[in-house]
Order: structure tokens, then C-alpha cells, then sequence
């Protein structure tokens, strides 16, 4: 076999010389070994060719490691912009146009569509549990950060939050709320946001005919986790609901399921938010149906790079039309009327100019170039060989903001204009896929535009993870003069995953337990099991049976967690997905046991607080729920005997026993207690006597 060592270490002149050694043995005949001859020089040339695969032969280049993370499920993650929600509290009602652009410092967010911002706010908040309603309203005031459990400490069917309003969106449109919770921490993510495991909420408002149901996205887990409540309005006539205190349009959210492990706790509420996405927007291409009139308004016009475009028939390219502030010109003009903050209306006439745009799907495309994008729009020329590489001017783009002008030349001369987008593929299309982590574009098929000069038509950067930020900023409204509040983090944002990156995912995917075989592994799944909160997991195997024993203990916020049917049931899904076929698995509830403690104990002069320092000691170690100890494992004399003597305090330890209270559970052997498999030690009745001691007695 090749050994790829020796083939990959040679030098050239060591092959070189085994080469000419072994002429003899192939041809008597050729006995011109000099470098002159034409043979010599052949033979130099395919070891020369030997020696550079033989330096290449374990080399894999980066298009082959993607293609080969690929076949195994790791491909890189694709580059995001953060998402956030702003608020509008103590503002007037006000249009916000697409683009609009929200500013953090050197960070800029901007709205995806048009929005209507400011028409709705919060006045009170109620809920209702144990039969009566509890003024909530602390809730909507950002400087109290005072938990409210907002069901009681036992939440029931029934139980519901009471929001009134000032007034309420329109028909169709849509809202966000985000409630900040004082959450548990140690709760796994769930897979899908929107799935709520311990309880569920049906979300309400109140019309004509009393309340009607409002189609919800709840990512909170119905009050479990911090997050947003997205709600959409269907028809139905709103109505002042006089059923509390504080008047107004009412919306509310009613427990339909009440299981939780932890009850809710709530620490704000902000209401009506709208949502705004981390990028920086430097060249926009907006499209047109209306073809007589153009009305633009965009942060970008002020710049005053713009460029206009006609389609004047159905499924052809467009025409470049020159922006004209008279109308005594004839050709492809449009007459340019420049507003005030970031407008212009750009006005087609056949009649004026002898051309205009046909009445067609996209008759019309405006671009507006930033100064820094105009400078350098034009990117490349289209030479037709496969996997053309060109270098953008700009890095970490938005891929589905960008776009191309590709300009050719028909057979008379004129310029004609094509928007192509990275992905299209269609017969004579231009296709080419964006790297745009790089800022790299490679064409793969260059269709019918050989020749064709590129240049930017659309695009906009983002900042990646940075637009992550916290919660509580006051962002800066470009052009609006007033600033918003955002209640909760940017989520989301990410730069595209470099190889590197995935390698790394690829190598601790390899190291994750997937398949449950060890005991170790069916309790890292089970401590993993999504949405639920697990303090502590121990996996025993009966070989004999053939049979897993899985002890789980809840991380609530109960003294002795129990373990609910919510919880086996979503474990058991996750182990069923795991497990192997001929395996089978039980899960058991935690078994509490208290252990009993008298001793005598000896003191130093001079310490005050004896008794308690050995108490708090020995509560410390017996107390298995909130220590490292798992089910099951044994209690030693000597731990508790050294734990207690090691005090600063203590001279010695006279004498000391400890019993389990309930022998079902524990077994005392040798002055030692082995809890049960699913058993769990905790402080019970501890008797201390203190003896305080001195060198001369007693």
C-alpha cells in the first residue's frame, strides 16, 4: 500500500536519484544519465509532478471540507440581523415609514414595512385569581422592578391578567407585547418557541358581543420565560369594558391549562411595541405599479444619488430614464420635484418627454445610492468562464436586501438594465450566489449576460452579534426627533458561520450523546430534556432486566420537588427518541429522606455563636437537594464527624449518631446511611449539646 508519510516527506532530489539508480534495471540501453539529455529532462519533469502531489496528497482544500461536512449535516449557519422591540409609550399616533432608521450610537436599526406607532398605550393592569381581581398596574411602571406572582401561589383554570387600553389596533393589524419575568435559571430552550408545556393561555378582547378570541403567538411559555406575545386583531367592534376600577378597551389572557413547575412571576409589561431589525441600509431599489406619477420619501433621497428606471413593455428589461427639472427636453426624462425631509416625486410623460413607462407589473424602479456606495457601485464585468469570483466593495451584507443592475447593449446601440437577485435561476438567467460574510459574489452561470457590467442595485450591512444589545436603550429616531425604548435584547444577530466554525459544531456534535447507551448518557438527555428544569439526574442499569432506571428531580420552586406528569411525560418523549430499540426505561420520582442527629460537642472559649455554626455545618451536608450529592449516595459517619470537628470553633467531638427516619428508603449499616436509588437526604431533627472546654477541664 502507498504510505502516505513516506510519500508526503520526500524531497525532490531524493526521488530524483532512486529515479536514475533504477535506469539500469528498466533500459541497458540508456546510459546517458546528464542533464542534457531529453530523457534526463522528461524524467525531471514527472518526478518534479510526483514530488507536488505527493506534498498535496493529505491536503483537503475548503470547498471539499464543506462539501464533506455537508454529507454529515453541518452546513454554516447563515448571517442574521438582530431583532428587536421598540416602544412607543408617551408618544402621539405617527406613521413610520418602511426604512425608517432608529440609532444606538454607531449601531442603526431600521422597520422592514410601513408601521402606525403610538395610538395604543397601556393604562392598568388586573388579575384575577382565588375568586377576586388584584390591581397588577405596578407592572406597567419601568422604575418598579418588584415581582408580582400575577396567579397567586396556586394557579387554577380560570385564573387570567386583565390589560385596559386606551384604544386597541385595527382590524388586521398587529401588535407585540413583551413581559419580562423573574425566570428560573437552569431552564432548558425549547425547540420550538412557541410551545408551552405546563400551562396554556387563551388570549381575548372585548367587542360588542363580548370577549372574542385573538389569534396569539406566545413565546413566553405561557409566563414561564421573558419574551414577546405577538397578537393579530380579526373584525369585531371594540367596547369600553366596565367590569374593573379603570375603564378602557380590554384585553385578557385566561389559563386554560394551569400545571406549572414554577409559578409565574412577573416584573413588567410593555405593550403595542413594533419591531425593527439591526442593518444599515446604503443603496434602496423600490419598485412602482403607477406609472404617471412617483411620490419617494427615504432618509437616503437627502443624499441625492438616484437613479431611475422604466419597463416601457410587458417582460422586458428596463430603460434608464435621466432625472430633468424643466420640460423642454425631449428623450427618456422624467420631471424631478425634490420635497422636504427625504422626498421627491418623479412625474413620467409621453407627451412632454416622447417617452414613459408601460403599465406593467414593476413599471417603475427608483434607486438611491449613499454617497459611500455611489463611489463604488460598479463592481465588475460578466466574462462568461464558470465560477467567476468578484470582489463587492462592502462585507457582511444583508443577502436578501441585495441585488444587481446587470446594463447590456441591444443590436442598435441602446442601453438596456436587468435587477437580478443572488439565486435565480431560469433559461439565459444571470445566477450567482452571494459570500457575503467576504463580500464576495461568484457567478455560476452566466446565461445571456456575458459582457454585461455589474453594479450595485440594493444593499444593506449589518453588524452581526453586535445588534444583540440589552435591554433598556434609548434609541434615536433619524428625522423623527424623538427617541424609543426598547424592553427587552436584540436577538438573533449573527455573522455567516465561517468553516472553522462549523468544524468546531461538527467536533462537539460528535462528543454529544444522541443515542442513550451509558447510563452517563441517558442522564446528560434527560438533564437536556427541552423546556424543563431538572436540578438533578442519576441513571442506574438493571442488566439483568435489560431495564434503565432514570431518578429525576425538578428545579422548582417547591421545598421537596415532585416530579409532575408534565415532566415524565416530556422526558419519556425524549428518551423514546434516544433510547435503544431492545432497552427499556423507568422513570422514578424523587423519595425524600431526613436524617436525625444528636451529638455532644466540645467548644472553645470565647465563640458565641456555637450552636449555630455546627448546625448550619450539618444541615450543609445533609442536605442533598441543594448540594453536589446525586440519589443514591452513600452518607458517611466520618464525613459528618470530620465536617463537624474541622470548625474553628470546635475543640472535639465527644459523640455522635445519625439515623435515617425512615428505613424503607435509607439503610444504616456501619454507622454509615445508603439511601435508595431515587433517594434523596435532607436535615431532619438535629440535638446538639455544647460542652464549652478549657485546657484545665471543664
Amino acid at each position: 500500500m502507498l504510505r502516505i508519510e513516506e510519500t508526503k516527506s520526500r524531497t525532490y532530489e531524493e526521488r530524483m536519484t532512486d529515479a536514475v539508480a533504477a535506469i539500469p534495471l528498466i533500459c541497458e540501453e540508456w546510459t546517458n544519465h546528464n542533464a542534457s539529455d531529453p530523457g534526463i529532462t522528461i524524467l525531471e519533469n514527472l518526478i518534479l509532478f510526483q514530488a507536488l502531489q505527493g506534498s498535496r496528497i493529505t491536503e483537503i482544500n475548503d470547498a471539499t471540507k464543506r462539501a464533506l461536512l455537508k454529507m454529515a449535516g453541518f452546513t454554516p449557519g447563515k448571517g442574521k440581523c438582530a431583532r428587536m422591540l421598540l416602544s412607543a409609550e408617551g408618544a402621539g399616533r405617527m406613521h413610520i415609514h418602511a426604512n425608517q432608521r432608529f440609532s444606538l450610537g454607531e449601531l442603526v436599526f431600521e422597520t422592514r414595512k410601513p408601521v402606525e406607532v403610538g395610538g395604543c398605550h397601556l393604562k392598568a393592569v388586573y388579575s384575577f385569581y382565588g375568586g377576586k381581581y388584584h390591581d397588577s398596574s405596578t407592572l406597567t411602571d419601568r422604575a418598579i422592578n418588584i415581582p408580582v406572582r400575577i396567579f397567586g401561589d396556586s394557579p387554577q383554570v380560570g385564573d387570567g391578567i386583565y390589560f385596559i387600553c386606551d384604544s386597541l389596533p385595527e382590524e388586521g393589524e398587529e401588535t407585540s407585547f413583551y413581559i419580562r419575568i423573574d425566570q428560573r435559571e437552569g431552564r432548558n430552550a425549547l425547540f420550538d418557541r412557541a410551545d408551552n408545556i405546563f400551562a396554556a393561555l387563551k388570549w381575548e378582547f372585548y367587542t360588542t358581543e363580548g370577549f372574542k378570541e385573538l389569534k396569539v403567538k406566545d413565546f413566553t411559555g405561557a409566563l414561564l420565560s421573558s419574551g414577546e406575545i405577538k397578537l393579530r386583531f380579526p373584525e369585531g367592534e371594540r367596547e369600553i369594558y366596565n367590569g374593573l376600577d379603570t375603564k378602557g378597551y380590554c384585553i385578557r389572557a385566561t389559563l386554560t391549562k394551569a400545571e406549572y413547575d414554577v409559578k409565574p412571576r412577573l416584573i413588567s409589561v410593555d405593550a403595542f411595541l413594533f419591531e425593527v431589525w439591526q442593518k444599515d441600509t446604503m443603496a434602496l431599489s423600490l419598485s412602482f405599479q403607477r406609472t404617471e406619477r412617483v411620490h419617494v420619501k427615504s432618509p437616503i433621497a437627502d443624499e441625492g444619488y438616484i437613479l431611475c428606471f422604466g419597463r416601457e413593455a410587458r417582460s422586458e428589461s428596463y430603460r434608464r430614464y435621466e432625472l430633468a427639472v424643466t420640460k423642454n427636453q425631449n428623450g427618456r426624462y422624467c420631471l424631478y420635484e425634490k420635497g422636504e425631509n427625504g422626498t421627491f416625486t418623479l412625474t413620467f410623460d409621453k407627451r412632454i418627454y416622447g417617452f414613459e413607462p408601460a403599465k406593467v407589473k414593476e413599471a417603475v424602479r427608483v434607486v438611491l445610492y449613499t454617497e459611500e456606495v455611489m463611489r463604488q457601485y460598479h463592481v465588475g464585468r460578466v466574462l462568461g468562464y464558470d465560477d467567476q469570483e468578484i470582489e463587492l466593495p462592502f462585507s457582511h451584507i444583508v443577502p436578501e436586501s441585495f441585488s444587481l443592475i446587470a446594463k447590456r447593449t441591444d443590436d442598435n446601440g441602446e442601453e438596456y438594465f436587468d435587477f437580478v437577485r443572488p439565486g435565480k435561476r431560469s433559461e439565459g438567467a444571470l445566477t450567482y450566489h452571494l459570500m457575503e460574510g467576504d463580500g464576495r459574489m461568484v457567478i455560476e452561470d452566466a446565461g445571456d449576460f456575458i459582457g454585461a457590467e455589474l453594479y450595485i442595485g440594493s444593499l444593506a450591512v449589518t453588524e452581526g452579534p453586535k445588534g444583540n444589545v440589552r435591554a433598556g436603550n434609548h434609541f434615536v429616531a433619524e428625522g423623527l426627533g424623538r427617541t424609543f425604548y426598547n424592553p427587552g435584547p436584540g436577538r438573533g444577530g449573527a455573522f455567516r458561520e465561517k468553516l472553522e466554525d462549523v468544524r468546531t459544531r461538527f467536533r462537539q456534535d460528535v462528543y454529544t450523546p444522541y443515542t442513550c447507551v451509558t447510563e452517563n448518557d441517558y442522564e446528560v438527555v434527560t438533564a437536556q430534556t427541552p423546556g424543563l428544569c431538572i436540578k438533578k439526574v442519576h441513571a442506574v442499569m438493571d442488566e439483568l432486566q435489560n431495564i434503565v432506571h432514570i431518578s429525576v428531580m425538578p428545579g422548582t420552586d417547591e421545598e421537596f420537588p415532585h416530579l409532575s406528569e408534565e415532566y415524565r411525560g416530556a422526558i419519556a418523549k425524549t428518551l423514546s427518541e434516544r433510547r435503544l430499540i431492545t432497552t427499556r426505561f423507568m422513570i422514578m420520582p424523587p423519595i425524600y429522606v431526613g436524617v436525625s442527629v444528636r451529638a455532644t460537642v466540645y467548644v472553645k472559649r470565647h465563640f458565641t455563636d456555637c450552636r449555630e455554626q455546627i448546625e448550619s455545618r450539618l444541615r450543609e451536608i445533609l442536605n442533598y437537594r441543594e448540594s453536589d450529592k446525586n440519589f443514591g449516595e452513600p452518607l458517611t459517619f466520618e464525613e459528618v464527624f470530620s465536617g463537624v470537628e474541622e470548625l474553628p470553633c470546635v475543640e472535639y467531638v465527644y459523640e455522635l449518631f445519625i439515623r435515617p427516619d425512615n428505613l424503607k428508603y435509607a439503610v444504616l449499616r456501619e454507622s454509615n446511611i445508603y439511601p435508595a436509588e431515587n433517594c434523596l437526604l435532607y436535615p431532619g431533627q438535629i440535638d446538639i449539646e455544647i460542652i464549652t472546654y478549657s485546657s484545665r477541664g471543664v
